[in-house]
């Protein structure tokens, strides 16, 4: 017994179906998916790629930023020094200033003082000679 005519029909109709499903939709339906999964790993691999490229960039900053703060730490480190070394500076020429003002002062009184005492010892002998004229009623010799 032969199938019937129909029987071929169909399986020449399910054939062809098959046929026709495959080229017109399961292959180009597998393309598609297949280029949104490459698109995906394409683009997971592309923000790995950025997230790496980000975090090079920052750690970049950040060594520059830590560069930065030491050279300011530097500099604000050789101004300090330089404003103690300016101080010191001062602070030695006002204690020669006053040291030297200090002797001027020293030698001046000195010098008038012993201009007070010769005045004095001239005052005095004056005085002698007043008082023993006086007393002796004459000039002592």
């Amino acid at each position: 017994m032969l199938p019937g005519l129909s029987v071929v029909g169909i399986i020449i109709i399910v054939l062809l179906l098959t046929v026709v499903l495959n080229y017109g939709l399961f292959r180009p339906m597998t393309r598609t998916l297949d280029e949104r999964e490459r698109a995906i790993k394409s683009a997971g691999d592309a923000a790995r790629a950025a997230a790496e490229k980000a975090d090079l960039a920052a750690a970049e900053f950040e060594r520059r930023t830590r560069e930065a703060q030491a050279d300011v730490y530097r500099a604000m480190e050789e101004h300090r020094r330089e404003a103690m070394q300016r101080r010191a500076d001062l602070l030695a020429q006002t204690r020669q200033d006053v040291d030297r003002t200090l002797a001027e002062a020293s030698a001046s009184l000195k010098a008038q003082a012993d201009e007070a005492r010769a005045q004095l010892e001239k005052d005095a002998d004056a005085l002698a000679d007043a008082v023993v004229e006086r007393v002796l009623g004459r000039r002592a010799s």
